[in-house]
């Protein structure tokens, strides 16, 4: 290196760190922490601002600790809370200091501003001028939403971060991390006073929305889409897909807000009032010289799900909101959420009204809520050239811009088109990232971690273009089969996108039989057959065992956890099944499907097909099929070789139509059959939600009993969403039918109430199922002897029953997020008592990962 080189590297390098002083210098922090005079507890979410602004905010953390930047020389510091004194105090401007302070509780507390009021010792909706200040603004909403304009054009960057927080710094000395240095080295400090935040994941999309009043139809165009990498062993889409649900955007005009998955009651509902206490706590005046109202508000319960906070409110006749400010209370019900901030900002419109102009999630994670370590979710979503009441022509509106169909150029915009575009700035750390996960994903050692952690919690094994697994199927048992063995895998996009295999070898021991399965698919549209919207066709062949009536809610039969049944479980069939199906989905979330199947059934253990005939060893039937479904705005968890629907507040409706083809490839019927099927999830607001469908259908034709719809039933001990859990296997048949299921969870709406349920934040529900319906003379074996007769047991009970004039009932009461994990439910059979082998009550377990 010579002498000049040198000399320019020590003069930038001196340039960088005077640079670093003088800012430093210039933005003063003050610190400290927050404590209750009497009793000398540490007081968390204390308000701290500079009175006279509402600039840089912050509250103080779950320990009382506060730390604020002082950058425009304040001389006074405010700190406010509910049911405390303020404190206002001097401070020095442009120098950093450590406060302590101690806050002085009263009964109640409201501060007299422009809008005044006194105060009893109780709190109360009535002559309360906060409460008639919050009515004002409920009835002010219509006016003040985005939808009040007849055109809207904006453009919005959006931007999702998730960071490791305050991981050691000592991590990187330990030898299996050193490799890793470039990735921890890479922290952001200024983010989040007081936290260091490593980032894994990054995303940006940058789009231009357009919305019409009348005829109402809205369009956004995706410009620029940007991604962190991890490459083949995890799926970008998937993750932000599932991030983006938990992350949703927030209208604060709307009744209830959804976010990490669960509805939250707005503070300025219809009905805010009942579920909020208001203050006024003070009144500033912006640089602009407009008058706001600072209104504080905090939940009647603080482990109901509801937000606490403030919201500015403007004094111009608009009752608009100009700023909010939404956290969550740390007695809330929520599960792994440490902290959770709202920040939105709004600007004003040439005609007074306010548009939303940026909007701040930022949740701090953790399996335990007192410990400083997990993750931070932050998503940023900034808009700007916000146009009203500026038409376009109708193209404009109506021709559609799919988000699935991004083009290589929108995902693969260049840096500087970045720089350019970017309505907002990232951080150092940040920017980092694209290039640290580059560097991350191609080292041997990080793919050994991932395939681990594949093997682990997805039960596969990857070998980069097959899959083997999963592994919780490896090993089952039945009273048929006895010990069974099973290998299988599948093939992953890294072979073709296009083309998608799937097999499986398994065997018996006791019945000694080889069982099997290989399905081909063709995507095509060229695509992942995952990937919506779907477009492919698939042949397969399936030889393995049934149980007659079993609903697995996507759970493999062989699954080792539900080898373990209740009572007699010894009636199987042996099924040769080939199909042929095409699948087909459209951008609207109408989908269609074609099918072409030929099953062959025999009976295994106690089961038998018998008419007055004889013994008949098995029944062939060829059927055609099709199915209409339409998902409104459905969304999924989308991996590369998996998607799961995610459920929302429109409803799912399906139809099935089938035509079984007597005499063509064996077929032994002919027949017809109708299934209509809604599903909905009813969101109740602080009541929670209740998934509710609704079932139909009816056979046209003369079929024997394993032709008939044979209801769902479960003998596991596991908690079945879709089975009737005290029903047995092959219980009930019937040619016309229709079903009833609603499962309505509480969220903890009753259990927040009492004390030793409100700590260990249990939470309610409920469920009932109901099946009504029959089997036609035309299908009833007791009148036709060349039907089957329905299955008794060796001492001739009937073990299979035509559901009659009274509907099978049953439904339970549980408890649910015990643990966090788990679901318990008693559940209670209504009727049919007198059928052999069945439980009045029972207990079922279920696991569900929940926040």
């Amino acid at each position: 290196m010579n002498l000049i080189s040198f000399g320019k590297r020590l003069s930038l390098l001196t340039l960088l760190l005077f640079s670093t002083l003088l800012l430093r210098a210039q933005t003063a922090v003050i610190s400290g922490t927050i404590t209750d005079a009497n009793d000398k507890e540490t007081l968390p979410f204390v308000n701290i601002t500079f009175p006279g602004t509402i600039e840089g905010a912050v509250r103080s953390k779950t320990d009382g600790t506060y730390s604020i930047s002082n950058p425009k020389g304040h001389s006074q510091i405010r700190f406010s809370f509910v049911g405390y004194k303020d404190v206002v105090l001097p401070i020095e401007p442009g120098k950093s200091q450590h406060i302590n302070v101690t806050m002085q509780p009263v009964v109640s507390q409201l501060n007299q501003v422009d809008i005044s009021s006194t105060r009893n010792g109780r709190y109360r909706n009535r002559d309360n001028p906060a409460v008639e200040l919050i009515r004002k603004v409920i009835a002010n909403k219509d006016k003040n939403r985005p939808e009040n304009y007849n055109y809207i054009e904006y453009r919005e960057y959006d931007k999702m971060l998730f960071a490791l927080n305050n991981v050691s710094n000592t991590l990187v000395d330990k030898k299996f991390f050193r490799k890793y240095k470039f990735v921890l080295d890479n922290r952001d400090s200024t983010t989040i006073p007081g936290k260091s935040l490593l980032p894994v994941f990054l995303t940006e999309k940058l789009s231009q929305y357009y919305y019409r009043k009348n005829p109402e139809d809205e369009k956004t165009i995706v410009l620029g889409k940007k991604d962190v990498d991890y490459g083949a062993a995890i799926d970008n889409d998937g993750i932000e897909s599932y991030l983006k649900n938990m992350y949703a955007k927030v209208d604060i005009y709307d009744n209830d807000i959804f976010i990490i998955t669960h509805n939250l009651r707005s503070p300025i509902a219809d009905d805010a009032p009942t579920w909020y206490k208001f203050f006024i706590t003070d009144t500033i005046t912006t640089e602009k010289n407009q008058k706001l109202v600072e209104l504080s508000f905090t939940p009647r319960n603080t482990a109901d799900l509801l937000f606490e906070g403030k919201i500015y409110i403007t004094l111009d006749g608009n009752y608009a909101v100009e700023k909010d400010k939404l956290g969550v209370n740390k007695d809330i019900n929520l599960n792994y959420v440490k902290t959770m901030t709202i920040e939105q900002s709004f600007e004003q419109n040439p005609d007074g009204h306010y548009h939303l102009s940026k909007s701040n999630i930022i949740a701090d994670f953790g399996i335990n809520k007192k410990k400083n370590g997990g993750f931070f979710g932050i998503r940023t979503i900034t808009y700007g050239n916000y146009i009203v009441d500026q038409p376009h022509p109708d193209t404009t509106y109506t021709i559609k811009s799919a988000e699935t169909e991004l083009s290589d150029e929108v995902k693969n915009r260049s840096d500087q088109f970045w720089a350019k575009n970017r309505l907002d700035t990232l951080t150092t750390a940040e920017s980092k990232v694209y290039k640290n996960i580059d560097s991350l994903k191609d080292m041997p050692s990080f793919k050994r971690t991932v395939d681990i952690a594949t093997l682990i919690l997805a039960g596969y094994k990857s070998f980069n273009t097959f899959e083997v697994g999963p592994s919780n199927t490896f090993y089952s048992f039945n009273p048929i089969e006895g010990l069974k063995l099973r290998l299988g895998g599948r093939t992953t996009p890294e072979l073709s996108k296009r083309y998608y295999f799937e097999t499986y070898a398994a065997y018996g021991f006791k019945d000694e039989r080889w069982k099997y399965f290989l399905s081909g698919t063709y995507s095509i549209n060229d695509k992942s057959i995952y990937k919506f919207p779907q477009n492919y066709i698939r042949a397969s062949f399936q030889r393995d065992t049934k149980i007659p009536g079993l609903n697995l809610q996507f759970v493999q039969q062989d699954n080792f956890l539900l080898s373990f049944k209740r009572g007699v479980n010894d009636k199987y069939l042996y099924n040769d099944f080939y199909r042929l199906d095409y699948v087909h989905e459209y951008e609207n979330h109408f989908s269609y499907s074609l099918g072409f199947h030929n099953l062959k059934q025999a009976p295994a253990g106690s089961l038998y097909f018998n008419n007055v005939f004889g013994n008949t060893p098995s029944i062939t039937t060829t059927e055609a099929s099709l199915n209409l479904r339409y998902a409104p705005n459905e969304k999924f968890y989308q991996g590369k070789i998996y998607r799961i629907p995610i459920a929302g507040k429109y409803p799912i409706i399906s139809l099935d139509y089938i035509a079984g083809l007597k005499n063509v490839f064996g077929g032994d019927y002919g027949y017809q059959s109708i299934h209509l099927r809604l599903d909905k999830r009813v969101y109740l607001s602080q009541f929670g939600f209740a998934d509710v469908t609704l079932e139909g259908g009816k056979i046209f034709g003369q079929v024997p009993y394993p032709l008939l719809n044979i209801f769902a039933a479960n003998q596991t001990y596991a908690y079945s969403l879709y089975s009737y859990n005290l029903m047995n296997f092959l219980e009930f048949v019937a040619d016309h039918y229709a079903t009833v299921n609603i499962d309505q969870h509480f969220m903890g709406f009753f259990f927040n109430k009492i004390p030793l349920f409100k700590k260990l934040k249990w939470r309610e529900v409920v469920s009932f199922k109901g099946a009504w319906g029959g089997v036609s003379d035309l299908n009833n074996p007791s009148l036709h002897s060349n039907l089957y007769q329905f299955p008794v047991t060796g001492t001739g009970q009937p073990i299979t029953y035509a559901l009659g004039s009274t509907p099978y009932l049953e439904g339970s009461i549980g408890v649910e997020n015990i643990f966090k994990l788990i679901r318990v439910d008693l559940v209670r059979r209504f009727n049919y008592l007198d059928h052999p082998e069945v439980s009045k009550m029972g207990i079922r377990v279920r696991l569900k990962f929940d926040f």
